[in-house]
């Protein structure tokens, strides 16, 4: 699929040592053969590449004189077949929310259905397994700040995502 004709999808990027901390969890509790992209935080999951230059221009006046959206990992969530980390960041809401709003009508029905802001650590393992990573992050957790540095977008062609462009928000 060429580029130019793939989804594109929209995440949060975490700063360096919340993504240091997310995605060696990830690393080692997403099996391997599935992990084919980095610990993320989505906000869209299938955009039309037909508004690539609309969605960047957006992009950047979302984040080029903002500062960075306050943001907080609060839960250890079961999935059933995974764990993930759901985080809260009315900031962070705000910004999808206009960008969602924006592109009424083009956004698929798992998109436009609401967010659920989460950080999916393990996922499609036994039961079991989760059961077992769940009580292990569980067992000590407390809800922690997290950094959100920026916006992402990315092409998705089936496999890895092939990045598009970072948007970072003012320091």
């Amino acid at each position: 699929m060429l580029r130019e004709n793939a989804p594109i999808i929209v995440t949060a990027l975490f700063g360096d040592e919340d993504f240091a901390w997310l995605d060696g969890l990830r690393r080692a509790h997403y099996p391997p053969g599935r992990n084919i992209v980095p610990a993320h935080l989505t906000l869209f999951h299938h955009l039309p590449p037909s508004i690539a230059p609309e969605l960047k221009q957006r992009l950047i006046e979302e984040t080029r004189d903002s500062t960075p959206p306050s943001a907080d990992i609060y839960r250890v969530r079961h999935l059933g077949k995974g764990v993930a980390f759901d985080v809260q960041s009315p900031e962070l809401a705000a910004i999808r929310e206009r960008l969602a709003e924006a592109f009424t009508g083009l956004l698929t029905p798992q998109d436009s259905a609401g967010w659920n802001p989460h950080i999916t650590i393990q996922n499609k393992v036994e039961p079991a397994a989760s059961k077992t990573l769940h009580a292990e992050l569980s067992a000590d957790f407390e809800p922690r700040p997290l950094r959100i540095a920026g916006l992402a977008s990315h092409y998705y062609r089936g496999g890895p995502w092939d990045p598009i462009a970072q948007y970072k928000f003012r320091r």
